[in-house]
């Protein structure tokens, strides 16, 4: 007699597939190969689209020899994060997982977020436990996430959230689609609360379901220094894009100080009022019920 682990993971081989999982990469051909090859794995048996940001080390032919049940998008060039908008838009599921190329999901994970979201409709992003590295360490962010003090309407299936890791996420493909997607001018590093708050401002519920894993494996390819410019220039470009001009004056405030102290969210701060003009055409304030949440996160 077989286990009821063994039932489990038998009746999601055979069920139709409902879950999507959108890969974005550049550069990182042998990374972005693995984590296509573990997804084709799973027990959900998801379909996986690789979207490649331009590489010019060879990543999608990498990719197609190691995957071959992948889809391969290729860009042609940069997109960021805004590459996963060209997955989801491929995708035709009514849920999509979000990993980078140094990121995976654990065995069975997305079956339970698919449940999650067929049960719960008001929540368009679930955002799940993140284990880092080797030795599977609790990502400090989750602990943050389950602590979250945002009110908690009955019946939600976790802590109700501002704010998600785009790597550990899985979406509503409709909630994502009437929110714009992610932003192609915030690169990466950041760019989740732009959509978050526009998902919220939609009435869509974000929430962190800890029995949900993604595992995330860091890159050692990658700029840090990069990575922190962005982090500052996004957080002021999102703060006046939707925030009321006292919160967004305040941010500003915070992360200009915190800039002087260190060379690369300097220049994050210089690229920030480079783009003042975009930002000012663009701006569109949220109401007072999502501001109150970010308040409270504040």
């Amino acid at each position: 007699m077989r286990s009821a682990g063994a039932l489990d993971l038998a009746e999601q081989r055979m069920r139709p597939c409902r879950v999507s999982v959108v890969v974005i990469t550049r550069d990182r051909g042998d990374e972005a190969a693995r984590t296509a090859a573990l997804l084709a794995t799973l027990p959900e048996r998801p379909a996986v689209i690789v979207v490649d940001n331009g590489s010019t080390d060879g990543t999608p032919d990498r990719v197609r020899s190691l995957a071959p049940s992948a889809a391969v998008l290729e860009a042609g060039r940069n997109l960021g994060g805004a590459a996963r908008n060209a997955g989801v838009a491929h995708a035709s599921t009514p849920y999509v997982a979000f990993s980078d190329d140094d990121s995976w999901w654990a065995p069975g994970s997305l079956a339970r977020a698919t449940a999650l979201l067929d049960d719960h409709p008001s929540v368009g992003l679930i955002c799940a436990r993140v284990l880092l590295g080797p030795e599977e360490r609790l990502d400090p962010i989750c602990r943050i996430m389950a602590a979250s003090p945002l009110p908690r309407p009955d019946g939600m299936p976790g802590p109700c959230l501002a704010g998600f890791v785009a790597c550990a996420s899985v979406v509503r493909r409709g909630a994502f689609l009437e929110a714009g997607g992610f932003d192609q001018r915030l690169g990466v590093g950041g760019e989740e609360e732009l959509l978050a708050i526009d998902l919220l401002s939609r009435g869509w519920h974000l929430v962190y379901a800890d029995e949900i894993v993604a595992h995330h494996h860091p890159s050692k390819v990658r700029s840090r220094t990069l990575r922190r410019s962005n982090l500052t220039r996004n957080a002021l470009w999102t703060a006046w894009l939707r925030r009321p001009a006292f919160p967004a004056l305040g941010a500003s405030c915070r992360l200009g100080w915190a800039a002087l102290q260190d060379p690369p969210e300097r220049r994050g701060l210089a690229a920030a009022v480079a783009g003042a003009g975009w930002v000012a055409r663009q701006r569109r304030v949220i109401g007072p019920g999502v501001e109150a949440q970010l308040r409270l996160l504040s």
